[in-house]
């Protein structure tokens, strides 16, 4: 039992550390194409590990709170850290309970989850505290979340995929859930 909690924080601390590494490395070298309305944050990609492990729930979502105190010094705020963290934590949950529901080996139907909460939280997010000055617009909404949906669909079929895929045909399925 000690190894098997031992290997779930590794797990956790490789997943956050990697997630933090690649969205902060992202946003020195392409400023704003992982923190603002439309992007295509790389890192998202490894929301996909949510239907390989537990592990990668406290992981991704520890490492979106990393990945955004960086984005709290460029101007995003407080509320980035907050609710960005929250449609992580939202969309690996609900990846890890959807892991089975597969079309074509693929699970479809979880890939959508991150688009989802983050189109609804994020959208919410920056048309309340950004765009409105703290109010509310439904046509703004609709806009904002819809970009950053679009991104999220972006990341996961281009690279989460793929991704998930090498994950199932090397084998390395067994070696991930060993937690």
């Amino acid at each position: 039992m000690q190894k098997k909690s031992t290997m779930y924080i590794v797990q956790s601390a490789a997943i956050a550390a990697l997630y933090a590494t690649l969205t902060i490395g992202q946003n020195l070298l392409l400023p704003g194409t992982a923190s603002m309305a439309v992007q295509f944050r790389v890192a998202e990609a490894l929301t996909v590990l949510a239907f390989f492990t537990p592990a990668a729930i406290p992981g991704l979502t520890l490492g979106c709170i990393i990945a955004n105190i960086s984005s709290v010094t460029a101007g995003l705020g407080f509320y980035d850290m907050i609710f960005g963290s929250i449609a992580t934590l939202l969309a690996a949950l609900t990846m890890r309970a959807l892991r089975n529901v597969k079309l074509a080996k693929i699970p479809f139907v979880g890939l959508l989850m991150p688009a989802v909460f983050n189109g609804l939280i994020i959208g919410f997010e920056i048309d309340f505290f950004f765009v409105g000055s703290m109010s509310f617009n439904f046509a703004d909404f609709l806009i904002q979340g819809g970009c950053v949906a679009l991104g999220e669909l972006g990341v996961l079929f281009v690279l989460g995929i793929p991704l998930t895929v090498a994950i199932e045909k090397q084998g390395l399925k067994k070696s991930i859930n060993k937690v």
